[in-house]
């Protein structure tokens, strides 16, 4: 599993793990006691999740392509987050963690993109 940095308004900085494969994109963060502050999950080009075999409750946030925060929820174990439209890719975090409708995220890491954009597996990210 890649790692990646992300930073938002406020002082926001999250460590985020992206799924490579299949298998780690459906464990997800299922098998985990908790979820750390400040760490968090990243889905690429993905419009739903679900908590079903998770332990606690998560805080989800649907991102648009330019990594805008769509919306916004405190999910329970056992329920499904839908699509919703314009969400291009879902970020998990531990819940309580100060993300809002309408902040932009941005990737610390430069390098980590251009590595992303090159596999055909663009996040397309708008200049600061």
């Amino acid at each position: 599993m890649r790692t990646v940095r992300l930073s938002g308004p406020r002082g926001l900085r999250l460590i985020a793990e992206v799924p490579a494969t299949r298998r780690e994109r459906a464990r997800g963060l299922r098998a985990r006691e908790n979820l750390e502050p400040g760490r968090a999950m990243f889905f690429r080009r993905c419009r739903s999740v679900h908590t079903i075999g998770m332990r606690h409750p998560i805080t989800v946030a649907c991102l648009d392509r330019w990594l805008g925060v769509r919306w916004v929820e405190v999910v329970a174990p056992r329920r499904v987050v839908l699509a919703r439209r314009g969400v291009r890719h879902v970020l998990e975090l531990a819940a309580g963690t100060d993300v809002r409708q309408g902040d932009r995220l941005h990737f610390e890491e430069a390098p980590a993109m251009d590595r992303t954009i090159e596999r055909g597996q663009a996040i397309h990210i708008m200049p600061r």
